[in-house]
């Protein structure tokens, strides 16, 4: 774990509590000051003066002051499912009232689960219970490589929390990329991994689900006083055959690019850096072209495009857009890996309910259950059960 501050690296990775991704929380066991719902709004925590009939105002979530033993919590549903790389517990404006230890639990779940079900589920520490300050944006790391669905702020005893952020890797469920799909979809697994320049915003919004509502949702670099161009690369969601690119500059109106190029290459994610990013070979998918200020522009892609692994967006000279979609179906080798990984990264429990309901036997399922100690070896019958079956997919009958 770390301090309170905000060095930790995994603040880059995408919030996937938040209410952009369609996180919520779902159930709080007091909220008597402030509400729960303001955990995981987005944007910068507010500051009030105004006292209200039951205290001061708050933008953040405040229980009242225990009385007895015990400890206040709040369950928030993820947006978008994932490993977990660390939380930010902010506390800024709360001084005297905030709680002076907490503690971060996580399950998995299968689709959409009632309060009866999160009481009965089993829960996983992923921050013990550790110190936390008084308005300040305090950052733990976590150490977990599973998938989880639902996560739980623990307050201990009582207080007030301005926000709750749980940065992580999306980890998409296969079953749910059957036909065409936007492959640079932040909740398909879609992942900014590069960029020349953030200085105005993060170019992880362009993978924010919905249309941006201002300029500031968007990705803008600062402005270039030299011969170059901006650029960002953006992992999809596996190996994949595009059909057409979306690079939407609604919003932006005087600082649009000018024009824009589309390349994509072939990287295996274990060997994903930098410096293996500067030295690939891009493969031209959409030529360089002009592109207008605020206007979604849609782009075809050649359908002898080479599949492609990462997709890379070069704007000239500078500027910034609003999102970015990427339509295509997963290859056989796309969707394979990605189902190897969500079944990898379920925690047990959650496998045991996958596999089950897949129509598996209980010798397999006992059998797979066994080997989450090693790297898994899924057995044909696994890879069959959750095979993309019907019309518009690549090299699948």
């Amino acid at each position: 774990m770390t301090g309170p501050d905000l060095d930790a690296t995994f603040v880059q990775l995408p919030d996937l509590a938040s209410r952009q991704l369609g996180g919520a929380v779902v159930d709080a066991n007091d909220d008597f000051y402030a509400d729960r719902a303001a955990l995981v709004m987005p944007g910068p925590v507010r500051a009030s003066a105004e006292f209200g009939y039951r205290g001061k105002i708050y933008d953040g979530w405040e229980t009242r002051r225990r009385r007895e033993h015990g400890s206040d919590y709040a369950i928030i549903r993820l947006g978008v499912p994932g490993i977990v790389r660390g939380v930010v517990i902010d506390t800024t404006f709360f001084r005297g009232n905030y709680p002076p230890e907490i503690s971060v639990q996580a399950t998995a779940l299968e689709d959409f689960p009632g309060l009866a079900e999160l009481a009965a589920a089993e829960w996983t520490t992923l921050v013990p219970r550790s110190a936390a300050k008084g308005d300040t944006a305090n950052t733990f790391d976590v150490v977990d490589p599973r998938r989880w669905t639902h996560v739980k702020l623990v307050i201990h005893p009582d207080g007030g929390v301005a926000r709750f952020r749980v940065h992580g890797q999306a980890v998409v469920d296969p079953r749910l990329l059957q036909g065409t799909a936007d492959l640079a979809a932040l909740e398909h697994g879609g992942l900014v991994v590069d960029c020349s320049n953030m200085f105005f915003s993060s170019p992880a919004n362009l993978l924010l689900p919905g249309p941006a509502r201002s300029m500031g949702e968007g990705w803008e670099t600062a402005r270039r006083r030299d011969n170059g161009n901006d650029w960002v690369v953006t992992r999809l969601a596996g190996a994949a055959q595009l059909r057409d690119i979306v690079v939407d500059t609604s919003h932006f109106l005087g600082n649009a690019p000018v024009e824009v190029q589309l390349s994509g290459t072939s990287l295996d994610p274990a060997v994903e850096d930098p410096a293996a990013l500067a030295s690939r070979s891009w493969t031209p998918l959409v030529p360089r072209r002009p592109v207008l200020p605020d206007t979604p522009h849609r782009f075809r892609v050649d359908p002898a495009a080479p599949e492609v692994t990462h997709l890379r967006v070069d704007i000239h000279p500078d500027g910034g857009f609003a999102r970015l979609r990427a339509h295509g179906e997963l290859t056989v080798a796309g969707h394979d890996a990605a189902l190897r990984r969500w079944l990898d990264t379920l925690p047990p429990n959650h496998l045991r309910q996958v596999l089950t309901d897949a129509g598996l036997g209980a010798a397999l399922v006992a059998a797979a259950l066994r080997a989450r100690d090693r790297p898994l070896d899924w057995e044909s019958e696994v890879l069959a059960a959750f095979a993309p079956r019907g019309p518009g997919r690549v090299g699948w009958q």
